[in-house]
């Protein structure tokens, strides 16, 4: 990862704070041009009770709506967390470049496990399980330990005990 990178993936984890600001789970993302131009970027909006309004999904859906696929294959996406099965297989299906991912999917099971939080309904696969041809880079462990205060905080919040006696933080 360059600082060019780093920039872009700070910003999708800034994203993922405003969606814990929100009431929302702490996702974010951003999408780029192979020209590194910031094309649009959004945050998870699932709080509504529509629990596939991810961002990377959205993006995904923009830029097949929005770009040529030639544009769409030098783009990289940038996420405060490894996509999901849905956003992984929407990525490819819409043939995006490259994902750059602060935190992975290991990670924040790992985290929810130690946390007590229930698992996903959905198999927390890698990326490439579900798109292998797309490149991925990540984690970043600087900006991974952000995502993981994020995502413990929103655990707090919805009364999980994190941080009390016999757990790790």
């Amino acid at each position: 990862m360059d600082e060019q990178d780093l920039k872009h993936l700070a910003a999708a984890v800034e994203l993922a704070r405003e969606g814990l600001e929100a009431g929302d789970e702490p996702f974010g993302s951003v999408l780029v041009t192979g020209d590194d131009e910031v094309l649009r970027q959004d945050r998870n909006r699932v709080a509504a009770g529509d629990n596939t309004r991810h961002p990377e999904l959205a993006l995904a859906q923009w830029a097949a709506n929005n770009m040529s696929g030639d544009a769409r294959a030098l783009a990289t996406v940038y996420t405060s967390g490894e996509h999901c099965p849905m956003c992984s297989a929407a990525h490819g299906w819409v043939g995006l470049g490259r994902i750059v991912y602060a935190s992975s999917s290991r990670q924040l099971s790992g985290w929810l496990a130690e946390w007590g939080a229930p698992p996903s309904p959905v198999r927390p696969l890698p990326v490439q399980e579900v798109a292998p041809r797309v490149a991925v880079e990540g984690p970043e462990p600087e900006l991974a330990e952000e995502v993981r205060k994020l995502q413990m905080e929103m655990w707090r919040r919805r009364g999980l005990p994190i941080g009390g006696p016999g757990t790790t933080t």
